[in-house]
């Protein structure tokens, strides 16, 4: 069962797969109450819900017993231009990532399920999910030998680096399971060291210093403080994967065509996304992942990112 879960989940088009056993995780959940305790989960109040669902699969999915996790490489050699803000590359594709992972993992579903029986799955749940549920993605795809969760809080494959997405199915039948593997970011700082923001520590990420958190997450407008310290990114932020030696030694462009890269990615210029209407954001990004941020929001990151040196908000 195994092996046939991991090559269908291959032949379909995921780049890695890999099984663990359904469980408690309770020392995330120890970690996990600490963390959300100091407030280092900022205005994302939705984590402190469903806490025993995210910490256990069993009672988020009744009748859960293994989780099959997916990776997807997601990385893109394509360049913005030079002036433009940027982005980063999980929102480079024209097509919402969510919905490609979620139709091939519906087919690895499907397979599975006339190979070894309807009953594998728990029909009356949602038990796919991807960046959608309290479910702890990075956790399971560890546990299933994918990779190990680094110092910049993602996870890494040793053979795929750190961008790339994760899907997790759910399923209600018992298999061989993977084990995993060790950590191999040894004494490298260079993620830590590289955040304009020192969002990041050798135990824990603050999301309230997190570029990505403070443009897409933040419900305010972006502290004075950290206002001059985006480094022009607009969405998200790629600062601590790109100097990751994982990445910069084996990272190779995504063989997906569902997740090629979106024209205004490619060709907008700075004058082009300063002067963004509602019109173009919808046209533009509304079947993408940057849809998610919102117009208002993007554009108020936009005009903090234009503001002149020096110049204070009044």
């Amino acid at each position: 069962m195994r092996n046939f879960i991991i090559e269908t989940a291959l032949s379909l088009g995921f780049d890695a797969c890999g099984i663990a056993k359904a469980e408690a995780l309770s020392e995330d959940a120890v970690y996990l109450q600490s963390w959300l305790k100091a407030g280092y989960h900022g205005n994302m109040k939705y984590l402190e819900r469903n806490f025993d669902k995210r910490v256990n699969p069993t009672l988020l999915v009744p009748g859960c017993q293994s989780i099959i996790a997916v990776l997807m490489n997601y990385y893109s050699p394509e360049k913005q231009p030079s002036d433009a803000p940027r982005i980063a590359k999980y929102a480079y594709s024209k097509t919402d990532y969510h919905k490609v992972i979620k139709t091939k993992l519906n087919e690895l579903e499907n397979a599975i399920g006339e190979k070894f029986g309807k009953d594998c799955f728990n029909n009356e749940v949602q038990h796919i999910f991807v960046d959608s549920a309290p479910v702890l993605e990075r956790r399971w795809a560890e546990k299933a030998g994918l990779g190990w969760i680094g110092k910049n809080k993602q996870l890494i494959h040793p053979g795929l680096g750190s961008y790339v997405f994760i899907g997790i199915l759910m399923m209600n039948a018992e298999t061989e399971y993977d084990s995993p593997i060790k950590n191999r970011c040894g004494n490298c700082r260079k993620c830590i060291d590289s955040c304009p923001t020192q969002a990041l520590s050798e135990e824990r990420l603050d999301a309230n210093r997190c570029i990505s958190y403070l443009n897409i997450e933040c419900k305010t407008t972006i502290p004075e403080e950290f206002q001059t310290k985006l480094c022009n990114y607009a969405v998200g932020c790629d600062i601590c994967a790109d100097v990751c030696p994982w990445n910069r030694k084996w990272t190779q462009a995504n063989r997906h065509s569902e997740l090629e890269t979106a024209s205004a990615i490619k060709k907008w210029n700075s004058n082009q996304w300063k002067n963004l209407t509602q019109e173009d954001f919808e046209s533009a990004f509304s079947e993408s992942a940057i849809g998610y941020v919102g117009y208002d929001k993007l554009k108020e990151n936009i005009a903090i990112l234009m503001k002149p040196k020096g110049n204070k908000k009044v």
